[in-house]
Parts: structure tokens; sequence; C-alpha cells
């Protein structure tokens, strides 16, 4: 799939990304949590995180191990399409 060359670039992307899905979903869980049911952004995460449920336990965990995992998802798929369409271009 990816040569070895890019595999420091997957890494860094993939714990970069990972990361800042994951605060972002904390932070969005924090912010429903201080402010009114009108402003909350749970209705955004769950079509996007299976198994998540606002206010439980275990949603909570699948959110938080569901928007990590999507960080990886990402840069798995994207550094090597990066890598492939700037070859041509000395990128």
């Amino acid at each position: 799939m990816a040569d070895l060359s890019m595999r420091p670039d997957i890494l860094r992307w993939g714990w970069t990304l990972s990361v800042f899905l994951l605060l972002s979903y904390l932070l969005c869980v924090v912010f429903g949590l201080l402010f009114p049911e009108r402003f909350h952004m749970h209705e955004a995460w769950a079509p996007l995180l299976p198994g998540f449920e606002w206010l439980t336990w275990p949603g909570f965990l699948a959110g938080t191990v569901g928007s990590f995992l999507y960080g990886w998802y990402i840069a798995v798929i994207v550094v090597p399409l990066y890598a492939m369409f700037g070859r041509g271009r000395g990128v």
C-alpha cells in the first residue's frame, strides 16, 4: 500500500488528526454539559460515531474511540493520495 518513506508522514498525520478530533469531541461534550440544550452539538456527532449516545458512559467511550480512529483513517487515506498527486510536481 504505502512505501516506507511515507510511514513517518502517516504516523505524524495520524497522531495529529486523531488528537485534534479527540480534543474537538471532548470540547463539544464539555460545551454540551455547560450550555443549554438548544446549543448542544451531540446531534452532529451522533450520525458520525457508531454507538454514540448522549450522556451515557458507553456512548461517551464509543465517541472517544470513534473520533480518535477517524483521525487514523483520514491519515492512512490522505497521506498516500497526497504523495501520489504530488509526485509530478516535485512536492
